[in-house]
């Protein structure tokens, strides 16, 4: 489904990604794990076109999306969800679900999202911005949901959140998982990131240096050490 193939990101003279190539196969759930300054989001930011890569391949079901602009890879049907959420903080949580739905079916097109995360619904007429940081990060995957994207590239999701909002987080992508969502997640937890993915790859100084299942990389000494407090 998603074919990434000798991925390079350059700023300036340094560059953050050394030809990785990774894919995401329909109905996959696949982690890039790593530290900070490993290349995990300029990764992400090169497939939703925020940055052009400086070489490589970035193919949807075998089309090409580098060179394409944002909107049109959301349109081709790679949304993310990013670090940090982006929300608009002074629009209602309704107006910016309307925003991520593009005004297909109207407020009705938000019935989804409201089953799936009550809370906004209670919250639907109050300013984004008065949200906790685990419910603006809801609002962010139902955005998403809205765009009716076919992978969802999720950055960060777990970050500055409470250990219990984690915990509500990664039940709803486990819960999207099991539904069938295509997944490419960026995290830092790694623990909870190796758990929910079928695929992982450990990034580090911009290249992938160790690819398994979720299971095998929860269990390799390597990771335990270096990623999971062991």
């Amino acid at each position: 489904m998603l074919e990434v193939e000798g991925l390079r990101v350059t700023y300036g003279a340094v560059e953050a990604v050394h030809g990785i190539s990774f894919s995401v196969a329909k109905g996959e759930v696949v982690a890039l794990i790593g530290a900070n300054g490993a290349g995990k989001t300029s990764t992400l930011a090169a497939l939703s076109g925020l940055i052009r890569p400086s070489g490589g391949s970035i193919r949807l079901d075998g089309r090409e999306l580098v060179g394409a602009p944002p909107h049109r890879i959301v349109a081709a049907g790679v949304v993310q969800v990013p670090e940090g959420r982006e929300i608009l903080a002074r629009m209602s949580v309704e107006e910016n679900l309307l925003l991520g739905s593009r005004g297909r079916g109207g407020v009705a097109a938000l019935e989804p999202v409201w089953e799936r995360f009550p809370i906004l619904r209670d919250r639907h007429a109050l300013p984004a911005g008065t949200l906790s940081g685990g419910e603006q990060q809801m609002l962010a995957i139902g955005r998403a949901l809205l765009a009716r994207g076919r992978v969802l590239l999720l950055d960060e999701p777990s970050l500055g959140l409470a250990p219990k909002m984690v915990a509500t987080i990664f039940d709803v992508l486990a819960d999207l998982r099991r539904q069938g969502t295509t997944m490419l997640i960026v995290e830092q937890n790694a623990l909870r990131a190796l758990r929910l993915a079928d695929r992982a790859h450990v990034m580090d100084l911009g290249r992938l240096t160790l690819s398994g299942s979720g299971e095998a990389l929860l269990r390799d000494q390597g990771v335990v050490r270096a990623y999971l407090g062991g």
